[in-house]
């Protein structure tokens, strides 16, 4: 169960605050030999590895649109409408992000302004196995077609009857047309440096399992742009007395069972709320299918006991969460004093689930401290800003003597040649 720490200093933060740690070195000395493979053998190698990972022994590893339409309808109609509802949310919240932008004449004569313009090939890696994450394809594919990427391309591990029914009707309803059943580091490394039949990109987005973070960091070395830096699934919970124990508990326990390497934050004034709160999380602990894996997570977790709430926001500022949920009665004044946090959750009727599937905004966060520098995935993160300028030769007459000081004061000749020459 989590550790309890009471009153700890504000020094000691940072050192109680770690993520649970691992071998980096050696994650990239199992998934840098698979990235080779695949980049020397393309295709063969993905049925290979397809085979010996994912036990899916067929040749084909692409969906046309009619097979994918063919899986689509063998969703559960209640998904089906759920997937719907999500999908008019996250595509009305993301669709607020397009912006106009306007020309600015910074002096007379000289004009600049920027242009948003798409990012042209994206690479979505979706999570499979025991939990498919056919929301991260809503999350990802909606803000790729808002933006107009010309290409976007969807790699997902197979199960062994091929492709998941949910992961496929939200790409049909989202409009992806090329996917791929192919996971794991190996469809990073398909989508770094191209196979026979799937593209090289851009740009990947996407969670995955240590092996895929390790694979998006080389294929960061190769030139291909990556969403975020990505880690294990992560929660921060700021609760006092108005708080709702079993929520609490619900929330702590939501992000647990993503893995054994997730970790859970609580933080309290009072030792009681921190009680109550756990004893709920036993009680629900056991009803949950995936409670092995949870109970694991919460031997990486921690409880902090701290009265003062200036302190506490220091606490949450230090750790920078993935997500934050606070659960105390002035939760819009806390809120304003938060500065790392990729997402944040305000009272006790926003559960931290709502932003994973269904509220609009995105669950592809910034975790392991990176919130500190990171925004989560947006409109933004499948657009370029391009800036241009246009400037007249009276606008020339009006700037080019500060440009010729400038560039003569950095013994840049030719920088002020190219003013000086235009005669103004």
């Amino acid at each position: 169960m989590m550790r309890i720490i009471e009153n700890p200093r504000i020094s000691e933060y940072q050192k109680l605050l770690q993520r649970p740690v691992f071998d980096t070195i050696s994650l990239l000395g199992i998934v840098k030999p698979i990235m080779e493979t695949i980049k020397n053998e393309g295709n063969k190698a993905i049925l290979k590895f397809n085979k010996e990972f994912d036990k899916f022994d067929l040749p084909n590893f692409e969906i046309n649109k009619l097979e994918l339409k063919k899986i689509a309808d063998t969703c559960p109609s209640d998904l089906k409408s759920a997937i719907q509802q999500a999908s008019e949310n996250i595509e009305k919240f993301h669709a607020s992000q397009l912006i106009d932008y306007k020309i600015i004449e910074t002096m007379k004569g000289v004009r600049c302004w920027q242009k948003m313009v798409p990012i042209q090939k994206v690479g979505l890696y979706i999570p499979g196995g025991s939990a498919p994450l056919f929301s991260t394809v809503l999350m990802l594919a909606i803000p790729a077609k808002l933006a107009g990427c010309s290409e976007i391309i969807l790699c997902t591990p197979p199960n062994p009857s091929g492709l998941n029914p949910a992961i496929a009707y939200a790409a049909l309803l989202s409009g992806v047309e090329k996917i791929f059943l192919v996971g794991g580091s190996q469809a990073i490394a398909a989508l770094t440096y191209g196979t026979e039949t799937i593209s090289k990109v851009d740009k990947l987005f996407g969670p995955g399992n240590q092996y895929v973070t390790a694979a998006k960091q080389l294929a960061s070395l190769e030139g291909v742009a990556i969403d975020l830096p990505a880690g294990p699934s992560e929660v921060l919970i700021y609760a006092d007395e108005t708080a709702i124990p079993k929520f609490v508990a619900a929330d702590l326990l939501s992000q647990a069972e993503h893995g054994a390497d997730s970790q859970v934050i609580l933080v309290s004034p009072t030792k009681e709320i921190i009680h109550s709160v756990l004893q709920e999380i036993e009680i629900q602990l056991e009803k949950l299918p995936r409670k092995e894996i949870a109970r694991k997570a919460l031997k990486n977790s921690k409880a902090f006991i701290i009265p003062s709430e200036n302190e506490a926001i220091k606490l949450i500022n230090e750790y920078a969460p993935e997500h934050l949920i606070l659960s105390v009665k002035n939760y819009n004044s806390v809120q304003e004093k938060i500065y790392n946090a990729g997402s944040i959750f305000l009272g006790n009727y926003t559960p931290e689930s709502a932003g994973d599937y269904a509220s609009g905004t995105n669950h592809t966060l910034p975790t392991n401290g990176y919130a500190r520098a990171y925004s989560g995935v947006s409109l933004d993160s499948f657009c370029k800003k391009i800036t241009v300028q246009e400037i007249s030769k009276e606008g020339l007459q009006n700037i080019g003597k500060t440009i010729e000081i400038m560039a003569e004061a950095e013994n840049l000749q030719a920088h002020k040649n190219a003013v000086s020459i235009r005669s103004y």
